[in-house]
This record gives structure tokens, C-alpha cells and sequence, in this order.
């Protein structure tokens, strides 16, 4: 390659670089502080810099790209197979070398902020929505050991809980042999607030 290629393990504190040196055939192992990552980019001739597409690497290919390198990101499981001893930052830093030079390699494209933005947004809504399967499953399951069956999905459910909860809070106050115990009463309204509130945000 007509540029020299730096293999970067990116870390918490310390980095790990692995490159071979154009001129001499050298090969040449760094470790380096996060906070003097960029300086030492900054003070190199334009590289080729390749990382694994894990947490934080957009946004360090992002500022490589303006210091004048090219950044090429790499899915982790391709660069799980070079991997040719115990795994240490300096062995993996060495096997994204080694993947990023295979031939047909397919590499993740550095995204933008903009991009990144979005895809935050659609992950947090995400768990909104898993958390709100989470919780109507349980409120089902709990109201069907006292015998309230409700329906499936989450939008007939909340159709048809509050007239449940309200008619399994009128037989609390009338019967004693009521199916919803009146002490589960609270919990449970408080629970289907939770839901609603959870509703209401993925709605947003």
C-alpha cells in the first residue's frame, strides 16, 4: 500500500497501535494515553487508520479524518479469526492489521454525527418499546393468576385494562371473595401509569 496503515485497539485509558514501517519493513507496536491520541496523529504523515467498528469508533474515525488520514472501520468478527495468540490489546491491534489487508475485505462505513444522532435516537426508542413488552407481559401474567384474562399485543391490552382494573376494583369494595386481592390494587395502577407513560413516550 502506497500509505502506511496503523491498526489502533481502541481501549478505555490506553491505546494500542500496530503498523509496520513503509521504509524499513519494520514493525512497530505504541501504546498510547487517550488524551494523546490525537497529537500523535496530528504530528504523523496521512495514514491509513483501521479499528474495529465498536463503541467510540465513529467518533474517533471522524477526528482522524480531519487531521487528513483515511479511517476504514472493521466488524469485530472479522478480525476475530487473526487473533493468533492469547488476546491482549497488542494481538488485537496486530490482527486488525493482519484482516484489514485480506483481499475482498468489506469495511463499515465511519458515520456522521447526523447519522449517529438518528441511530441513538431509534436504539433509546428501542428499549422504550422492550421495556413496555416487559412490563404489559407482566401485568397479563399477574392478572391471569387471579383469573382477569386479557387480550394479546399491547394495544388491545391497554384497551382493555383500565375497564378490567376498574371492574376488579368495584368487586374489591362489594366482595369479599373478590379475584383481585384489594392489596394488589395499588401496585397495579401504579404499574399500568408506568405503561401508559411508556406509551406515551415511544409515541413522541
Amino acid at each position: 500500500m502506497e500509505r502506511t496503515v496503523i491498526a489502533v485497539d481502541i481501549a478505555k485509558k490506553v491505546f494500542q497501535l500496530h503498523w509496520v514501517e513503509l521504509d524499513t519493513g519494520c514493525i512497530e507496536r505504541l501504546q498510547l494515553k487517550r488524551a494523546r491520541m490525537l497529537e500523535w496523529f496530528a504530528n504523523r504523515t496521512a495514514a491509513l487508520v483501521v479499528m474495529e467498528a465498536c463503541c467510540g469508533a465513529h467518533d474517533w474515525g471522524r477526528a482522524l479524518i480531519g487531521l487528513g488520514h483515511e479511517v476504514r472501520l472493521i466488524s469485530p468478527r472479522k478480525v476475530r479469526p487473526f487473533v493468533q495468540r492469547n488476546k491482549t490489546d497488542a494481538a488485537d491491534a496486530q490482527a486488525i492489521w493482519t484482516a484489514c489487508q485480506q483481499p475482498g475485505m468489506r469495511f463499515v462505513p465511519v458515520k456522521t454525527e447526523a447519522q449517529q444522532i438518528v441511530l441513538s435516537l431509534h436504539r433509546l426508542r428501542a428499549q422504550l418499546m422492550k421495556t413496555r413488552i416487559m412490563q404489559t407481559n407482566e401485568l397479563r401474567g399477574l392478572l391471569y393468576e387471579f383469573g382477569i384474562v386479557l387480550p394479546e399485543g399491547h394495544a388491545a391490552l391497554l384497551r382493555a385494562l383500565p375497564d378490567a382494573m376498574c371492574d376488579a376494583m368495584c368487586d374489591a369494595m362489594c366482595d369479599a371473595k373478590a379475584r383481585l386481592p384489594a392489596m394488589l390494587m395499588d401496585s397495579l395502577d401504579e404499574q399500568l401509569r408506568r405503561v401508559q407513560q411508556l406509551q406515551a413516550d415511544i409515541g413522541l
